[in-house]
C-alpha cells in the first residue's frame, strides 16, 4: 500500500491535509504510523536444557541472568509453566499444540517421524494471517526441514549442543537448505544471532515469528568467546553467556525500533541435564528430578513474557501452564484461525499477557513414553494411580497412601482421575520405544 492511500484508508489523514502531507509527515512520523498498525511480532527464545534452578530471577543460587531478569522485571515471570522433560516431545508439543498421545511424539526416535501432512506447526497457522515465519538454531529430533514445516527461513545445526567446529557436529550447518561451513573460530551462537538480526532486520515492516531455538546450555559444555584461560568449570560462562545473546537481540529490537510492537518469551525446553543438576540449586535447596524425569524438575521450566507497554511489568503469576498453550496465544494475537480437523490441546493465555482476566487451567498433562500425569497447583495424579501433594514442590513431592482418610487428597484424586479420564491418553497413539522417553530402542543412544 502506498503511504498516501494507507493514510487516507486509517483516517490518519484528512482530505485537505492530503495536499500538505509531504511537510506534515517525516519519515519517523511515517514509519511510527507504519509500525503502530502492524500486527505484533513473537519472537519465542528456547533455551537447551535449562531449568527455573539457573535462572536467578527464579532464585538461583549459582547463576547470574541479568538480561533475562530484566525481561521478568519489565513483564510476567510465570512460576507453574511446564513442557514434556525432552526436547523432541517438548519441542512437537510447543509447536503443534497437541499432547504426545495425539502427535505419536512421545520418545525422542519417534518424534522424528512426524509428517507435515499430519501434524500443522505454527508457522503454518500464522502465515495466512500475515506473518513472515524464521527458525534458527536447534531443530532437534525434528524430522525434515523446517521449511517442511511452514517457515519462511530458517538455520538449522545438527543435533544438540554445538558451538566450534572442532565438534563432528560443528564441521556445518544448514541456511535455507544450503549447507555452510562453521568457520576456524567462529562460535556457533554468535553466527545464530547474526542471523537472527538479519532476519528481523528485513522483515521489520511486516509482522514476523521467529522460534529461536539455542544452544545453550545443552552438554558438550565448551568454552564460550568470553571464557578466560584459567577457567576450570565452563557451565556458568555457558549460562552467562546465553543471558547475554538474550540481552544483545533485546537491544537490536530497540535499536530497529520494534521493541514496544514485540512480544519476547523467554522458555525452557526440558529441566536441567543430570550432570549440572545437584548445582541448580534454589535456597540451597536441589529440585526433584531433572531432564528426562517425570518428577518437577524434568517439566518445571522458567516461562517470561515480555511486551512494553502491554503486558503488565513485574508480575509473578502462578496460572497453570504446559506448552501446548502457545500455539493458540499466538494464534490469539495474530488474529490467526486454528485448523477445524484437529484437536488443540492449549489454552490462550494471552488475557494474562495483557494483564487481563481470561480462562485459565485448572490442570496441565504431562507425557513422556507411556508414563504420564495431571497437575494442579497443588496435587498430581499419574498413570499408574499414584497421587503426591506437590505443596513443597520444586523441592519435595509426597506420595498420599491409596487408603488415605484425608478428605482433601480424596476429593484431588476424584478430580484429577476425571480429568485423565476426559483426556484418556491410553486411548491414544502408544509409545512403542524402550519406555524412558528417550529412544526407540536402547541400541539407539543418540537421541539425548
Amino acid at each position: 500500500m502506498k503511504r498516501r492511500d494507507f493514510l487516507r484508508t486509517s483516517g490518519l489523514m484528512t482530505a485537505g491535509a492530503l495536499a500538505l502531507q509531504s511537510s506534515v509527515f517525516s519519515k519517523e512520523i511515517l514509519h511510527k504510523a507504519l509500525n503502530s498498525s502492524k500486527k505484533p511480532n513473537i519472537i519465542f527464545i528456547l533455551a537447551d536444557d535449562y531449568g527455573v534452578g539457573e535462572v536467578s530471577c527464579y532464585g538461583a543460587d549459582n547463576y547470574k541472568t541479568p538480561n533475562i531478569d530484566n525481561l521478568a522485571k519489565g513483564g510476567i515471570r510465570f512460576t507453574h509453566a511446564y513442557t514434556p522433560s525432552l526436547c523432541g516431545p517438548s519441542r512437537a508439543t510447543i509447536l503443534s499444540g497437541r499432547y504426545l498421545f495425539r502427535t505419536g511424539a512421545t520418545n525422542q526416535d519417534s518424534t522424528g517421524e512426524m509428517k507435515p501432512s499430519e501434524e500443522t506447526f505454527l508457522p503454518n497457522i500464522l502465515k495466512p494471517a500475515g506473518y513472515i515465519t524464521a527458525s534458527i538454531g536447534k531443530w532437534g529430533q525434528l524430522p525434515l526441514e523446517p521449511s517442511d514445516f511452514g517457515f519462511d527461513y530458517y538455520l538449522k545445526f545438527q543435533g544438540s549442543g554445538v558451538y566450534w567446529n572442532t565438534q563432528d557436529k560443528g564441521k556445518t550447518y544448514t541456511v535455507n537448505g544450503k549447507k555452510v561451513e562453521l568457520k576456524e573460530k567462529e562460535y556457533m551462537p554468535d553466527v545464530m544471532h547474526d542471523h537472527v538480526v538479519k532476519f528481523i532486520t528485513e522483515n521489520k515492516e511486516r509482522p514476523f515469528y521467529l522460534y529461536y531455538s539455542m544452544s545453550h546450555v545443552h552438554s558438550e559444555i565448551l568454552p564460550t568467546p568470553d571464557t578466560k584461560p584459567d577457567t576450570k568449570d565452563y557451565y556458568p560462562d555457558n549460562v552467562t553467556y546465553m543471558d547475554k545473546l538474550v540481552g544483545k537481540l533485546i537491544n537490536e529490537l530497540d535499536r530497529l525500533k520494534l521493541r514496544e510492537n514485540t512480544l519476547v518469551v523467554f522458555f525452557g525446553d526440558n529441566g536441567t541435564a543430570g550432570g549440572h543438576a545437584d548445582e541448580a540449586t534454589i535456597g540451597g535447596k536441589r529440585l526433584s528430578g531433572q531432564k528426562g524425569s517425570m518428577l518437577e524438575g524434568g517439566s518445571l521450566e522458567p516461562l517470561i513474557v515480555n511486551w512494553p507497554g502491554v503486558a503488565p511489568k513485574g508480575i509473578v503469576c502462578d496460572d497453570m501452564i504446559d506448552s501446548t498453550d502457545f500455539v493458540p496465544t499466538f494464534a490469539e494475537l495474530a488474529d490467526a484461525k486454528l485448523p477445524d480437523n484437529k484437536i488443540f490441546d492449549g489454552t490462550s493465555f494471552l488475557p494474562t499477557v495483557k494483564g487481563k482476566k481470561g480462562k485459565t487451567r485448572e490442570t496441565i498433562f504431562i507425557q513422556l513414553a507411556n508414563m504420564w500425569y495431571v497437575r494442579d497447583s497443588k496435587w498430581k495424579l499419574n498413570e499408574k494411580g499414584e497421587l503426591y501433594d506437590m505443596s513443597k514442590a520444586p523441592f519435595e513431592e509426597i506420595l498420599i497412601a491409596s487408603d488415605t482418610k484425608n478428605s482433601e487428597a480424596i476429593e484431588a484424586r476424584k478430580r484429577l482421575q476425571a480429568a485423565l479420564a476426559k483426556l484418556n491418553p491410553a486411548g491414544g497413539k502408544r509409545d512403542t520405544g524402550d519406555g524412558t522417553g528417550r529412544h526407540a530402542n536402547r541400541k539407539n543412544k543418540n537421541g539425548d
